[in-house]
């Protein structure tokens, strides 16, 4: 990179490339440009189209074959580098010990698209799933070049078979949605008229929590009120819950098949574009988006995510699936995250470490009213 563009560049003047491109870094700018004011990223990824002497913690080296380089790329990884593997539509992502996998359009650009997503902060699967979403020449189309079409979005590969029919739907807006501790408090929290709720119990004697879990299912149905239970999906069938909501960890656990012929609501936990992309192979009932905030609920495998993030996935996927924010939500931030046009919001401590529960709850329920 010369010393004029190293002045002019919006991306910082870093080395973007490996070796230097002007052309590639020309296209990233250019890109970049269109995208939008995002946080700088405090990760200085280099894309190496070549193999560097010595990789490193910021590398994203691109292969065409990874057979073909065999040894050396299991090297890199341990050097802390990524490897993309990319060719004939298909590009995974190894990195930290993970492989993501998709199979989609590479533009022409989708390097330098890819640059570009790196340098909105995003992370390395995440930018990767919006550079195969990107088509040459949309930053000079329109006044919004960020990736909105669900149908240009590439497909996560290797996941298990989805169940054969899809998980029963719930309400498009599924309004206020507590995250409550105890069956005590969903009693409490379903009487108060909230029609969503979900029992996170994660420590519980297995006969304890059969019974926490049969009480909620009993809450719910005298006040017409729909119970997810986190995680334990076994008990939660043989309660009849209305609903399951699972982390992407759990996926290959569940019995989702059998989830599905029962008829129980599945919700799923995402934390970014690829995680979406798997969620929606399953065809669940919801999708969360999250942590939106920082929160001290649960350890976060994310920072958060942030109200621009969440807005751009409502765009994506509004009227595809009902949507659920979480995370550090509370009544202060209701109304910013409801402008998103997401139409539920998970809270947990708005409602449990409320003074008065019912009188927050109130509040936060009149955020929704049209």
């Amino acid at each position: 990179m010369n010393a004029t563009s190293t002045q002019t560049s919006p991306l910082g003047g870093r080395d973007l490339f490996w070796p230097p491109a002007d052309e590639l870094t020309e296209a990233a700018e250019r890109i970049r440009a269109r995208l939008g004011d995002w946080p700088p990223t405090h990760a200085p990824w280099r894309i190496c189209l070549t193999a560097p002497d010595d990789a490193n913690g910021g590398d994203l080296i691109i292969v065409a074959d990874a057979q073909q380089h065999g040894e050396p790329v299991a090297r890199w990884q341990v050097q802390g580098a990524g490897v993309i593997v990319a060719a004939a539509g298909r590009a995974t992502l190894h990195l930290g010990g993970e492989r993501y996998s998709l199979e989609g359009h590479l533009a022409e650009d989708w390097i330098p698209a890819l640059a570009a997503f790196l340098d909105c902060g995003f992370a390395p699967h995440d930018a990767l799933v919006l550079a195969l979403a990107w088509r040459d020449g949309d930053e000079t189309r329109g006044a919004d070049a960020w990736p909105s079409d669900l149908a240009r979005f590439p497909q996560v590969t290797g996941l298990p078979a989805a169940p054969q029919q899809a998980f029963a739907r719930c309400p498009e807006r599924l309004g206020l949605y507590p995250v409550l501790p105890t069956a005590e408090w969903v009693e409490r929290v379903v009487g108060l008229g909230v029609k969503t709720v979900q029992l996170r119990r994660k420590t519980a004697a297995p006969g304890e929590l059969a019974r926490e879990i049969a009480r909620c299912v009993a809450a719910g149905r005298a006040h017409d009120a729909q119970v997810f239970i986190n995680d334990h999906w076994q008990l939660a069938l043989e309660a009849g819950a209305y609903g399951v909501h699972l982390g992407q960890e759990d996926l290959h656990k569940a019995d989702l098949a059998k989830l599905a012929a029962a008829g129980v609501r599945l919700g799923l936990s995402t934390h970014g574009y690829y995680e979406i992309l798997t969620a929606l192979h399953f065809r669940p009932s919801y999708v969360a988006l999250g942590a939106v905030f920082p929160t001290t609920t649960k350890v976060m495998p994310t920072a958060p995510q942030g109200l621009a993030r969440l807005a751009r996935y409502v765009r994506l996927l509004d009227g595809v699936v009902p949507l659920v924010a979480i995370g550090g939500i509370d009544q202060q931030v209701l109304p910013q995250v409801l402008a998103t046009g997401v139409g539920c919001a998970a809270v947990v401590r708005a409602v449990t470490e409320a003074a008065d529960p019912a009188d927050a709850i109130s509040a936060m329920q009149r955020g929704f009213t049209p």
